[in-house]
This record gives C-alpha cells, sequence and structure tokens, in this order.
C-alpha cells in the first residue's frame, strides 16, 4: 500500500518537473502583452490629466508577470514594435506612462530603446 502511494507521489512530480520546465522558461507572448494593454490606447493617442485605471492595471499586471530577464526583454521588445507599428501614438506620454500608473519599470517605452539592457 506505501510502495503505491510512493509511485503515485514520484509520477506526480515527474509530471510537474515535465510541465513546470517549458512553462518557466517561456517568454510572455507579444499577442498576450498587446491585448494586456490595449486600454492604454486611447489615453496614448490622447493624453489627459490622469492615466485610466484599466491602462495602469494592465500595465501593473504586465510588470508582475515578467519576472526573469528574457521575460522583460520580451515584453519590451513586443511594447516597441507596438508603438512604432500604431500611428497616432503619443510616444512622450508612452515613455512616462508607467511612472504615472507607479509602476517602476527598469526603462521608458519608447522607439530607440535598446531591449537587450533590459534586466530584471
Amino acid at each position: 500500500m506505501a510502495s503505491s502511494m510512493l509511485v503515485k507521489v514520484t509520477c506526480f512530480a515527474m509530471i510537474c518537473l515535465v510541465l513546470g520546465i517549458p512553462l518557466a522558461d517561456a517568454a510572455l507572448p507579444c499577442g498576450q502583452v498587446q491585448l494586456t494593454v490595449t486600454p492604454c490606447l486611447g489615453y496614448l493617442r490622447r493624453p489627459g490629466p490622469s492615466v485610466p485605471a484599466p491602462c495602469c492595471n494592465g500595465i501593473r499586471s504586465l510588470n508582475n508577470q515578467a519576472k526573469t530577464t528574457p521575460d522583460r526583454q520580451s515584453v519590451c521588445r513586443c511594447l516597441k514594435s507596438t508603438a512604432l507599428s500604431l500611428p497616432g501614438l503619443n510616444l512622450p506620454a508612452a515613455s512616462s506612462i508607467a511612472a504615472k500608473c507607479g509602476v517602476n519599470l527598469p526603462y521608458k517605452i519608447s522607439p530607440s530603446i535598446d531591449c537587450n539592457t533590459v534586466k530584471y
């Protein structure tokens, strides 16, 4: 009976290891990043006195999800390419949006950022 339980626990541990490794190394997909910051688009096109709460929540969420240097670099690349591809964005507003939301990003969102220098 005890050896049967040991086999089950060992199998469960192996499954966790096999499934956990790829998940730990996966960078955040750009589509997910873009969906998370979609509430910021209106503000980035026509900045007002304050950043909308859903936008700040998205930025906070991204910052909390990006726990490794590769994650942060991936998010940086996505934000950079998205900023370059969307016409009409106010780039100074983009570079200051995290600070206005009270989120401490280790970089400013801009078309000139070298995302390879971003560290966790």
